[in-house]
């Protein structure tokens, strides 16, 4: 039996106004893709693009979107993410592009990467924080984004290290 190889693009939408966020739907998300990919690469681009591509996971509240594809033509599409520049869904048109932030072979490793990426955002908005009660709830977001089965207490002594740094700074 032959194993069929993909990759997943992580990507994140950026868009100017987070509301619109929730506006976004999967096949929204799969048709421009597809645009792009066909305006850019044209029809060789698309027809290669098209098969067995698909659009796994959308957060709409985070703007996180998972993307599947050929193995063979992962570097077609993912020259073709920089001209997304709107995306239309529910007869609106969304001005967004698409920030890839990792290429993965399975979903396994994109999600691996996407807790690793949060966590890093989350720790960047520790020192941000203006009160005490702002500090525990980031502080409680940290420790409730690591995979099952991850080490909670290197979490901990990573928060405990940088509320040293922080009062040494002060």
């Amino acid at each position: 039996m032959v194993r069929v190889k993909s990759r997943y693009l992580l990507c994140e939408v950026n868009v100017s106004n987070r509301s619109d966020l929730l506006l976004l739907d999967d096949r929204a998300v799969a048709a421009a893709v597809k645009a792009a990919v066909a305006r850019m690469h044209g029809d060789y681009g698309a027809a290669l693009c098209s098969i067995r591509f698909s659009v796994k996971y959308l957060n709409a509240h985070t703007g996180i979107v998972f993307l599947r594809f050929p193995k063979r033509c992962y570097k077609l599409l993912w020259s073709a993410l920089p001209f997304i520049t709107s995306i239309e869904s529910r007869r609106l048109t969304i001005p967004c592009f698409l920030n890839c932030l990792h290429v993965g072979g399975t979903i396994r490793t994109c999600q691996k990467f996407l807790v690793r990426y949060n966590t890093k955002q989350l720790h960047r908005m520790l020192p941000k924080c203006k009160t005490e009660e702002e500090k525990q709830q980031v502080r409680q977001a940290i420790l409730s984004c690591c995979l099952p089965g991850g080490n909670k207490e290197e979490l901990e002594d990573d928060l405990e290290s940088e509320e040293d740094e922080e009062d040494e700074e002060e």
